[in-house]
């Protein structure tokens, strides 16, 4: 059996950032990206960045965006660009759940947004073909949008959807709001199976999918076909790097190493040291989960690579 494995890293900003203002000789001489390189070279490892378009206020007043980015880099981007790619992700990190009640208009402008800049300094070859919508759930409006901008496949929810009854009990704070800001129909609320317990009560929108038919789908490589829009959805990522001690990362991937597909999934500001959560294994995690993919015998490939 031939077996395959996705791997993607979330919430991408600061290392471009880095590279523009730090202006390494190489882009593999920045550290981030070294460590991506060193994962690929030693494990095979593929990796989609999905990217946000500007810095969030949040983290201070030190603004960045794509539009900054250099192009000093792009021979480079497009060299490797077939084992490393960037796709979209978000406009910025703030709000939580930026598309859940998304009108198409919004995402289309912010998809163009995010993938002319990535063409701009990486080449088209550099820009992915799949998306994780930040937060995950996005409309129907926002699948359509995506599709018509050449996005075949998509990042999809599970399990037993809820409608909103005005109960918005063991909801995170603001979460509640972003269900009923410009609300769409298809919006609700379902139980996340997560090792994140904080956000185990989660939004859904048009991008989930029954159980049933979810857990048909998982560890196999096929994807969902969604027949009112046409985008394939893939499963969610059965394993988070930076929710899992090291100690525990082999045990756990090893899980799932019987299957026949499997998606692994990061976020970058874990990386950081200035960061609240920040985790000094995050480069080790990397090597780790690459290892045992290899060792298991995966080969590392991008979501849009998926039948669909």
């Amino acid at each position: 059996m031939e077996k395959k494995v996705q791997f993607f890293i979330d919430d991408v900003l600061w290392v471009l950032r880095d590279l523009t203002r730090e202006k390494p000789k190489s882009m593999f001489d920045n550290a981030y990206m070294a460590m991506l390189k060193k994962a690929h070279d030693e494990f095979g490892v593929k990796v989609q960045l999905n990217v946000f378009y500007r810095t969030s206020f949040w983290y201070g007043d030190d603004e960045f965006s794509l539009s900054d980015m250099t192009d000093a880099y792009k021979k480079e981007w497009e060299e490797a660009s077939d084992w490393l790619k960037m796709g979209f992700h978000s406009k910025e990190e703030w709000p939580d759940y930026p598309y859940i009640n998304a009108d198409y208009d919004l995402v289309d402008r912010n998809f163009k947004l995010i993938k002319g800049e990535i063409v701009r300094f990486a080449g088209e070859n550099s820009f992915a073909k799949s998306v994780v919508p930040h937060w995950a759930p996005i409309s129907r409006e926002g699948i359509q949008a995506l599709y018509d901008n050449g996005i075949r496949v998509a990042y999809a929810t599970y399990g037993v959807k809820e409608e909103y009854d005005g109960n918005g009990a063991g909801l995170p704070y603001g979460h509640e709001f972003r269900l009923l800001h410009n609300r769409k129909k298809e919006t609700g609320i379902y139980n996340k199976v997560t090792r994140d317990l904080a956000i185990a009560r989660a939004l859904c929108s048009y991008n989930h999918v029954p159980e049933e038919q979810y857990m048909d789908c998982m560890g196999k490589f096929k994807t969902i076909k969604d027949k009112e829009t046409g985008m394939c959805y893939t499963t969610a990522a059965q394993a988070v790097l930076n929710l899992i001690p090291l100690d525990i990362l082999e045990n756990e991937l090893a899980k799932f190493t019987s299957q026949e597909y499997l998606s692994i999934g990061n976020h970058e500001q874990y990386y950081y040291s200035d960061y609240y959560a920040y985790q000094p294994d995050y480069a080790e995690k990397i090597y780790t989960m690459g290892k045992v993919m290899k060792e298991n015998g995966f080969e590392f490939i991008f979501a849009e690579d998926l039948p669909c």
